[in-house]
């Protein structure tokens, strides 16, 4: 599917890798401005290098740890200053902590999931939620996971992260229900990324799809042909579902 987003403003968290870095390569070859977020500036300017090698518009390179909160509060005074409005958000950045049963996860790595996971996504939505409900087709993708709704043993602060990270989406696509806004969680299933790797060591990177894969699944998703909302999309299957309680 063609997606023409040219003119539309989108912020990226999490750009300089994985998901992240794919997804805003994506978002600007189909013509939209890029706000690239994330802790490493190497990796932020060869995004900004690739995008530019394949005839994007330059990217706009914002640095930052998302655990540094003023500055996520600063983030959406900024975009309000130079363009007035956001239309697209994709809210990636995240960390996995450790693998380890609960009782044994150190107080310090638990904390720092879930203000990175949680706290940060809730930071960021509240700093654009006024921009994003400005646009004529907002659009927000929250990266979610499996882990959210299996909670495997082992994986109990991620699993739990990204539950609450699903909530709020869910939260805030029923508030916003009756604007232009769509707000959809996304799971990109096992995919080839560092994150995967410190998770599953002993795997083959080589059976799991390239990141690049999964942007382009997302891509449809920030165009005007979405109209679902509140709901979650399953990126190795292309398609969205509701919400599955547990039987």
């Amino acid at each position: 599917m063609t997606v023409d987003l040219s003119g539309r403003i989108a912020l990226v968290t999490g750009a300089s890798r994985g998901i992240g870095y794919f997804t805003a390569l994506a978002l600007a070859k189909a013509g939209a401005q890029v706000i690239a977020c994330a802790r490493t500036v190497g990796g932020l300017e060869e995004l900004d290098d690739a995008i530019k090698a394949a005839g994007g518009l330059p990217a706009t390179l914002v640095p930052f740890d998302l655990a540094d909160m003023t500055a996520i509060d600063r983030l959406g005074g900024a975009i309000n200053e130079r363009w007035g409005r956001l239309d697209i958000l994709v809210a990636n950045a995240g960390v996995l902590g450790t693998i380890s049963p609960i009782g044994h996860v150190e107080a310090k790595v638990f904390e720092k999931v879930m203000t990175v996971n949680v706290t940060a996504t809730w930071r960021l939505i509240r700093s654009i939620d006024p921009l994003i409900t400005q646009s004529d087709q907002g659009r927000a993708l929250i990266l979610s996971s499996s882990a959210a709704h299996k909670c495997k043993p082992f994986w109990g602060p991620y699993s739990a992260s990204k539950a609450a990270v699903e909530a709020l989406a869910r939260t805030w696509a029923g508030e916003s229900q009756r604007l232009p806004l769509r707000v959809i969680s996304v799971d990109p299933g096992a995919t080839r990324t560092a994150m995967r790797a410190q998770a599953v060591p002993g795997e083959d990177p080589a059976t799991l799809p390239h990141p690049s894969e999964v942007a382009e699944a997302m891509l449809p998703l920030c165009g005007p042909a979405l109209t679902e909302t509140g709901k979650i999309f399953l990126a190795r299957e292309r398609r969205i579902v509701d919400y599955r309680l547990p039987e």
